[in-house]
């Protein structure tokens, strides 16, 4: 049993209400295998200000943290040691240490911190 999962919602190209869906169900997969940490690759879009997809997923992981579905959540460019959420989580779940996003502020990517 890993306690971190990565889901790549970008891959199969979906609509934002099927990446949210997505999404949704892989939360509920991944606290069902107990993993603690899910980092979810959304890509960054080509656009230079960000994808749809990161955009749209953000909005809805805020709504999930709220609804205490997950306890938060870290973007990539956020996800560095300087971070005091980053700091707790990396407490947490130690072995987060190694993840290769971790200082790389890789705007294609979330981690979503499991309850």
């Amino acid at each position: 049993m890993s306690t971190i999962r990565t889901f790549n919602v970008e891959a199969a190209l979906p609509s934002l209400d099927e990446a949210r869906r997505a999404v949704i169900e892989e939360i509920r997969n991944a606290k069902r295998s107990g993993a603690r940490v899910l980092k979810v690759i959304h890509g960054y879009g080509s656009s230079g200000k960000g994808g749809v997809l990161g955009v749209g997923l953000r909005k809805s992981f805020g709504l999930r943290k709220k609804e205490g579905v997950i306890r938060d959540f870290i973007a990539g460019e956020d996800f560095t040691i300087f971070n005091e959420t980053v700091l707790d989580l990396l407490e947490a779940v130690p072995d987060l240490r190694g993840d290769p996003d971790l200082g790389a502020t890789n705007e294609g990517v979330t981690v979503l911190w499991l309850k």
